[in-house]
């Protein structure tokens, strides 16, 4: 499918999300993040934009990358309304076609699945590059299909942590799997219903 076709799913699943009013950042993500000193945060497949805006709250200066031009624009008015466009960058991008410039010390990906082609591997490994030593890369993906889920596929199969990290490969001299576990949270969807979920967390630090 074309740029053009991912483009018109994702700005209608953004436009159809009422922007946030509190930033409510993803739980692995703010598990993570607060013994990690304020850096440069890179926020792959941004969204609503809770992630970069909390993120932004605690100092970070965050590079926001998402496909959709709703969410990105929606995200800069909700960095002014919060007093934080200073500290977040918006992007477009395209991650089959192009990445983020820049260094960074902590980059998120969190629930980075899309029903059109993505090399996933190429990204992270990407994302991965893209740290400066000391840097982490999070990677948080969905372990279980929650009742609110774009996508209902009751034959989709999710990676473990260690099927993703043996996928992108990295050399074990300069990259350190920190974390890689699946535990099980009670979620709540944006219409209010709950359900308990699986995440697949793989923590990635570069140490050179």
């Amino acid at each position: 499918m074309t740029t053009t076709d991912a483009v018109t799913f994702w700005d209608a699943v953004y436009a159809d999300r009422p922007a946030p009013a509190d930033p409510r950042p993803n739980v692995l993500l703010a598990e993570t993040v607060p013994d990690v000193s304020p850096g440069d945060a890179l926020d792959l497949g941004c969204g609503g934009g809770d992630d970069a805006l909390w993120l932004a709250q605690r100092g970070w200066r965050v590079t926001a990358v998402d496909i959709s031009a709703v969410a990105i624009e929606r995200l800069a008015g909700l960095a002014r309304s919060h007093g934080l466009d200073d500290r977040i960058a918006g992007e477009r991008h395209d991650l089959r076609e192009s990445f983020p410039e820049g260094r960074f010390d902590l980059v998120s990906a969190h629930y980075l699945h899309t029903p059109f082609d993505l090399d996933r591997v190429a990204v992270l490994r990407l994302a991965a590059y893209a740290l400066r030593p000391g840097g982490r890369l999070l990677v948080v993906d969905h372990g279980s299909t929650a009742p609110w889920s774009w996508n209902q596929d009751p034959d989709v199969r999710y990676p473990s942590p260690h099927e993703v990290a043996a996928g992108i490969d990295l050399d074990p001299a300069t990259w350190t799997v920190e974390r890689a576990d699946t535990p099980r949270r009670t979620a709540t969807g944006l219409d209010g219903r709950t359900a308990e979920v699986t995440d697949h967390v793989l923590l990635i630090r570069r140490t050179t």
